[in-house]
């Protein structure tokens, strides 16, 4: 069954896909008549262990058998960030001026990321920030699985974007 659509008051238009043309076929969007502003975005994942693993990672001070958590899952966080457009087909090549991937503990049992990225450009970095913190997830799993497999990722989410048509979110 599909729910009835309701009119909107508001007078701000719907918002459709942008990776969609009129006849339904997938493409990159056309940014070329946009003007170059300056643009960033910060997107955030946990990563949770299960009590003793964390109990674990802590006394170890983040180390493990394949080495230091942390700094290599900044690093990959990193490189990812600078390969979005290689990963999601739809994604511009970006010039990145600036990347800050921070992890910390967030309560006794998980690591938050947050990723930062900044350009100037015509298109945001959404999807770069986004790629960012789920890669260093990804990359903290894979070093962690050793001690459990009941580790779980995520969410994760944009926290905030400046630049372009809007902003959303907290300063960054």
């Amino acid at each position: 069954m599909v729910a009835p659509r309701s009119r909107s008051t508001s007078r701000t238009p719907a918002p459709t896909l942008t990776h969609v043309d009129a006849e339904g076929r997938p493409g990159m969007v056309d940014v070329s008549a946009k003007p170059a502003t300056a643009r960033s975005a910060t997107a955030r994942c946990d990563v949770r262990f299960p009590a003793a693993v964390a109990t674990q990672l802590r006394a170890s001070g983040l180390r493990s058998a394949k080495g230091a958590i942390v700094d290599t899952a900044v690093i990959a966080g990193t490189m990812a960030v600078k390969r979005t457009h290689e990963l999601i087909p739809f994604c511009h090549p970006l010039p990145i001026d600036g990347i800050r991937i921070a992890i910390d503990w967030q309560g006794e049992r998980a690591l938050r990321i947050e990723c930062t990225v900044r350009t100037v450009h015509r298109t945001g970095v959404e999807m770069e920030a986004l790629t960012g913190a789920t890669v260093a997830a990804l990359t903290i799993y894979d070093m962690c699985k050793a001690l459990s497999h009941a580790i779980v990722i995520g969410p994760a989410r944009l926290v905030a974007k400046r630049g372009g048509r809007r902003d959303v979110g907290a300063a960054g």
